[in-house]
């Protein structure tokens, strides 16, 4: 059984070729990289809005393309309403590029927290974690997936099920989350300036829904991260004003990552 995907054609182009060049476009026309980053934070909207932001991280990956073989994946219920982390039965997720195995194994140590279940219809339209999958595609060479949902989850439960999952050079952690929703342009810098600020000071207690609409699996990781005593820093910080959209109501994006 596999997870087929729900907004190719919509979110990114469902031509296989077409998403290829498109994918690649961005990651092309990044000029900097940094270290390779253990965990990041990175958008999930239409292409054509964030993708240039998301390839930013995704780019710094390239390095060590064969040696990251499995991504933890997390991002926010935009669909289905419920309490904890949903995971899924499925044994891929389907893109227009092709499958990614599901890491089973995993998904059968996370059942085993309290607080995530198998709630199929929270990932079967969900884009928070399809969109990612691509790009993943395009600079990894074999991995596994690990696909969580977060619905009404508390920090704690966040971060112990990161902590669960963290592993070593193997593991990237992937948190999915656009930020400020339609405000008028200069309204949104501000907004997801200081945003960017508090996730940076790893404000877990301080960052709200209207500020990140991943705010669930982001404070998670930010909590676990000042357990860890790690950093997390901000690599690119834009809005859909900057990159396909007017300026009156926009919708805020950013890339963070953790070296």
């Amino acid at each position: 059984m596999n997870r087929k995907p729900a907004v190719a054609g919509r979110f990114y182009p469902a031509h296989p070729q077409q998403l290829h060049d498109a994918v690649s476009g961005y990651l092309r026309d990044v000029c900097q990289t940094g270290k390779v980053p253990k965990a990041m934070i990175v958008p999930h909207a239409g292409y054509i809005y964030s993708g240039p932001i998301a390839a930013t991280a995704y780019a710094r990956l390239k390095p060590a393309a064969a040696s990251i073989t499995r991504v933890v994946l997390i991002g926010p219920s935009h669909r289905v309403a419920f309490r904890g982390l949903a995971v899924s039965r499925t044994h891929a997720y389907s893109t227009p590029l092709g499958d990614v195995e599901v890491d089973r194994t995993a998904i059968e140590a996370l059942v085993k927290l309290p607080f995530v279940e198998y709630i199929e219809q929270a990932h079967t339209l969900e884009h928070s974690l399809e969109v990612h999958l691509p790009f993943l595609q395009a600079v990894l060479q074999q991995f596994t997936l690990v696909p969580i949902v977060a619905g009404d989850a508390s920090p704690e439960q966040v971060s112990q099920a990161l902590e669960l999952l963290w592993g070593g050079d193997e593991t990237l952690l992937v948190i999915s989350s656009d930020l400020s929703h339609y405000h008028d342009y200069d309204t949104a810098k501000r907004l997801d300036q200081a945003t960017s600020r508090m996730i940076e000071h790893l404000q877990y207690t301080e960052i709200c829904g209207e500020a990140a609409c991943g705010k669930v699996p982001v404070n998670g990781l930010l909590k676990l991260l000042q357990q860890k005593n790690l950093s997390i820093k901000t690599i690119d910080l834009r809005n859909s004003g900057d990159t396909a959209g007017d300026k009156q109501q926009v919708v805020g994006y950013g890339a963070y990552v953790v070296d």
